[in-house]
């Protein structure tokens, strides 16, 4: 696993639609700039880094509320930023392969969005907390294995030929996480346009609720 990082002592609030620290803003802005496989990897990474504060960390019910609402955040932002700008290009460049590895990968994130439903209605006191996180990490690691070591280096290798189609889709990726939903909707499906027309309508009652949740501090 990877380190964590020490988290210091000032709240923050979702602002301009990132409850973020000022840290990983600038490292999502070095990944809109770098790769589609880079931009994916750094969210699979900040998924992890999250989850892991709110296991290795089951006395402290504020730090896990703070960490499993952050978890909720960006798991939800990824997800559909994946569906709408990932697996298209992954259709597109990829043929008949492209399509069945991301109807495969459409599957696995609903079942995924189902359980996290649940999860973000709850509270970090409650006795199922940290076994229902547990729950959506098993299958979640799974698929972010098959992704990093399966999908992405499939879809690289066939961007090769277009200079500067990776890096194109790094940036649409990272944009479009900015408008849609920060909480799992699964009702939505995940296929454009349906899913976007349902984005644009539930994201910005999503980010008004983010006001009035508790999010990890930063220094």
């Amino acid at each position: 696993m990877f380190a964590l990082r020490t988290v210091a002592t000032r709240s923050i609030r979702p602002q301009a639609f990132r409850p973020v620290t000022q840290q990983l803003f600038f490292r999502h802005q070095i990944a809109a700039m770098s790769s589609m496989t880079s931009a994916i990897v750094e969210d699979h990474r900040e998924l992890e880094e999250y989850y892991n504060e709110v296991i290795n960390n089951p006395t402290n019910h504020d730090h896990q509320q703070r960490f499993g609402n952050q978890f909720v955040w960006e798991l939800a932002r990824h997800s559909v930023g994946e569906e709408l700008v990932l697996y298209p290009a992954m259709e597109k460049h990829l043929g008949s392969e492209g399509h069945n590895l991301a109807e495969n990968d459409r599957k696995e994130h609903h079942s995924v969005k189902e359980q996290l439903k649940v999860f973000q209605g709850m509270s970090a006191s409650d006795p199922d907390y940290i076994a229902k996180l547990k729950e959506i990490w098993g299958p979640l690691s799974q698929h972010i294995k098959e992704e990093e070591e399966r999908d992405l280096p499939k879809l690289e290798e066939a961007l090769r030929a277009s200079q500067g189609e990776s890096e194109s889709l790094a940036a649409s990726f990272e944009r479009t996480k900015k408008f849609v939903p920060t909480r799992s909707h699964p009702s939505a499906g995940e296929h454009p346009p349906f899913e976007t027309v349902m984005g644009l309508l539930t994201a910005p009652i999503d980010k008004v609720a983010d006001i009035f949740r508790k999010f990890p501090k930063t220094s």
